[in-house]
């Protein structure tokens, strides 16, 4: 028990550090004198660092064992967040961010992979099930805590909080987390493969990330795509021929983890897709604070939270997890068609149901995913292919991000007219604020009385300024509500992925209620039917 909190501790500060800037941002950016171009990178720097380490770690936890990794992890991650604490300029802040985010690259990968060095493949539900309860409760407690902190003490406290709370996690770890890995013949690393892909992922992440500010056909945008896409297939070449390649190319001949992989893949992008735009329409329809619209999310995070859990439980009682997954990805499609249905005038109540159905669905692949990939790998390759898991599911999330910010886009702009119409706006008003629109002046960023503010201070919108604020908002919720089609459309591939592809394999291990084993005659999962057994010892570093 101690080493799986200090597991979920660590988990906790990881996630916990994706979410609890945010708040924060605006007086950190005024303390440090900062720019509005600088403004996202606190966050970007710290999700791009997280995302290439991750695979590494991984791979390096198979040769040289979880613990060592997992502790070097951790301290990079608490020295980076010193470092953030004292920050002096917003570009130190940002170098900072990324020190932290190199550490928590090793946190999420190697955690999952401890469950199933430590717990054979059915008993490893319940355990996979709370760390995904655990990110959904880091994503509420994030923003309020960020905006308590800044208010009550001062932003630098969103960073210091780690120290103490990772002391405890690294102790714990050192103290009683035996070093599990497979004995290798060699010890080599892919430099070159690791190089490849660190620079293609930058590109490809970069890209994605400055879709939110420019244009595909962009060199920022079109152009660091195009140089991620030319450095896939010479990366694919170069790992073909590697001795210990960074990302095995074999493991993806495996159908069961190639399929888990893709639906992963498309089941990330369903939900950064599904969700990332309605803490924002909280903000600019109903007018609430950045704290509050975090609150407004609770019912989508309670229902993840709990099927997260539910869904590792009912693995670990049955045996067995397809119909688990399949089930959960139908659910989560019901729940986004709901959204669908979004406007300005959706019922508060309603749109809670709404989104609980979503979370309700989501929950399960945060869990039950990577207790798949686990009983279909040999036990020597468990890092890797839970880094590999992690990999793709924060780049489907980036991939999301940036296309439903597009389709947002587009469809506010040709919904914006017809919503003003319908709200009586006469003809010259409308083409007023089509000119405000296309000449640069975002009538999307502030919510509440101060759009209405805003748009009082230009005199051709004369009386119609109430109007044109609810047409403006019908709008924005429509546009919203057009960008859960696309998470719907991968959500139901995903499913169809599932349910053709998949291969049932029920998991084998003791049955509920009766006493653990000692860890000892936990350490070699027993390969499921049809898998080729682990060719080297396991070795434990006591």
């Amino acid at each position: 028990m101690q080493i799986l909190f200090a597991i979920m501790l660590g988990l906790f500060l990881s996630a916990l550090d994706q979410t609890i800037v945010g708040t924060a941002l605006p007086r950190i950016v005024g303390d440090l004198n900062g720019t509005n171009e600088l403004y996202t990178w606190v966050i970007t720097s710290y999700l791009l660092a997280a995302t290439i380490t991750g695979v590494f770690y991984g791979k390096l936890s198979d040769i040289f064992g979880r613990r060592s990794m997992l502790l070097i992890g951790i301290t990079i991650f608490l020295a980076g967040s010193a470092l953030s604490g004292l920050s002096w300029s917003m570009e130190s802040l940002i170098v900072f961010r990324g020190i932290q985010g190199i550490g928590a690259g090793a946190i999420f990968p190697i955690s999952l992979a401890v469950i199933g060095d430590l717990f054979t493949p059915r008993e490893r539900g319940r355990y996979q099930g709370l760390f995904g309860a655990v990110f959904g409760i880091a994503s509420i407690i994030g923003p309020l805590l960020g905006g308590w902190l800044t208010d009550s003490l001062s932003w630098h406290w969103i960073f210091f909080v780690n120290l103490p709370i990772g002391a405890v996690a690294l102790f714990i770890i050192f103290r009683f987390l035996p070093s599990v890995h497979g004995e290798r013949r060699t010890r080599s690393l892919d430099y070159l493969g690791a190089g490849i892909f660190a620079v293609g992922v930058v590109f490809l992440l970069l890209g994605l990330t400055n879709k939110q500010t420019a244009p595909w056909e962009s060199f920022e945008v079109g152009g660091y795509l195009l140089i991620a896409a030319v450095l896939t297939p010479i990366f694919l070449f170069v790992e073909s021929r590697a001795a210990e390649p960074i990302v095995p190319l074999d493991l993806f001949r495996n159908r069961s983890y190639a399929v888990t992989i893709l639906a992963t893949f498309l089941a990330a992008i369903g939900f950064f897709g599904a969700v990332i735009f309605l803490p924002r329409w909280f903000q600019f329809v109903k007018g609430v604070s950045p704290t509050e619209s975090g609150l407004q999310t609770i019912a989508l995070l309670a229902g993840v939270i709990i099927s997260s859990v539910a869904g590792g439980y009912l693995v670990s009682r049955t045996g067995r997890y397809k119909w688990i997954v399949t089930g959960a990805l139908a659910i989560m499609a019901v729940g986004i068609l709901l959204l669908t249905g979004l406007t300005a005038r959706t019922e508060l109540p309603v749109l809670w149901l709404w989104m609980f159905i979503a979370g309700l669905g989501i929950g399960p692949t945060l869990s039950v995913f990577t207790i798949v990939i686990q009983s279909v790998v040999p036990f020597e390759r468990l890092g890797v292919a839970t880094g590999n898991l992690t990999f793709f599911r924060q780049i489907g999330g980036s991939v999301g991000l940036a296309v439903v910010g597009t389709i947002f886009a587009e469809s506010f702009a040709s919904r914006l007219a017809p919503s003003l119409d319908a709200t009586g706006v006469p003809a010259a008003q409308i083409g007023a604020v089509g000119q405000l629109a296309s000449g640069g002046a975002d009538i999307t960023q502030v919510g509440g009385a101060g759009l209405a503010a805003q748009l009082s201070q230009v005199p051709v919108l004369g009386g119609f300024v109430d109007q044109i604020v609810a047409g403006i908002h019908q709008a924005f919720s429509l546009a919203v509500a057009d960008t859960f089609w696309f998470g719907l459309g991968t959500t139901l591939v995903a499913l169809v992925v599932l349910a053709v592809g998949l291969k049932e394999v029920p998991l084998r291990g003791r049955a509920p209620g009766r006493a653990p084993a000692a860890p000892e005659a936990t350490m070699r999962p027993e390969a499921p039917a049809g898998s080729r057994p682990a060719e080297v010892p396991v070795v434990v570093d006591d």
